[in-house]
């Protein structure tokens, strides 16, 4: 008897969960039924760890700012052509309101700790498709690399874009950055194409 009850609270509790994620309620009110698993609940994904990757907000602009110039500094060593700072990669806020595209942040105890985008970008015109979908502005707190942070910031990255219709991902990495093409690589990245510079005066 005992047994059969516990069979059938567990197949409650589990229908419960199910139902959660079929109206899009938040993991994170429901503390008690995380597993190791990871849910994706609209452009929120509530992971066991307590990270949460979600659609970042204006609000967040101040913090991920400091991570663009985190990207700069890192970058740096591969590129003497960047102009002294202060510098800027990106438009960060127009970004988080643009309806094609997809600012995304990891988010661990109310504090932001990873951050990366995706947007429509046209392909070349001899090229199929017509459209892809363009990744960067990937960058994770010194102090929680190693942990998969990226990896989430990717897969949330990967469903906007095949949302959007937009199966082909690109990307650009410095050719000297190895630990980052690794890092692609191992995300499902092919080398593609190398572009190649030429300075007559240096």
């Amino acid at each position: 008897m005992i047994q059969l009850i516990n069979k059938v609270f567990l197949h409650s509790i589990f229908n419960f969960i199910s139902a959660a994620q079929n109206a899009q309620l938040s993991t994170r009110l429901f503390p008690c039924l995380a597993l190791d698993k990871t849910f994706t609940i609209g452009t929120v994904t509530a992971m066991s760890s307590e990270i949460i990757i979600r659609s970042a907000v204006p609000e967040d602009l101040p913090v991920l700012l400091t991570f663009e110039q985190g990207i700069i500094r890192a970058e740096r060593p591969y590129d003497h052509t960047l102009k002294p700072d202060p510098i800027s990669y990106y438009d960060v806020g127009a970004l988080i309101s643009d309806d094609n595209a997809e600012v995304a942040v990891a988010e661990l105890n109310g504090k932001l700790i990873g951050s990366g985008y995706a947007r429509r970008k046209s392909s070349r015109h001899y090229l199929n498709p017509g459209e892809h979908a363009f990744i960067g502005f990937l960058y994770v707190d010194p102090a929680h690399r190693g942990q998969g942070v990226n990896k989430h910031v990717l897969n949330h990255l990967f469903d906007w874009a095949r949302a959007n219709g937009l199966p082909e991902i690109h990307l650009t990495v410095y050719p000297g950055n190895e630990s980052a093409i690794k890092a692609y690589e191992k995300a499902g990245f092919d080398p593609y194409l190398l572009e190649m510079r030429l300075n007559l005066d240096e």
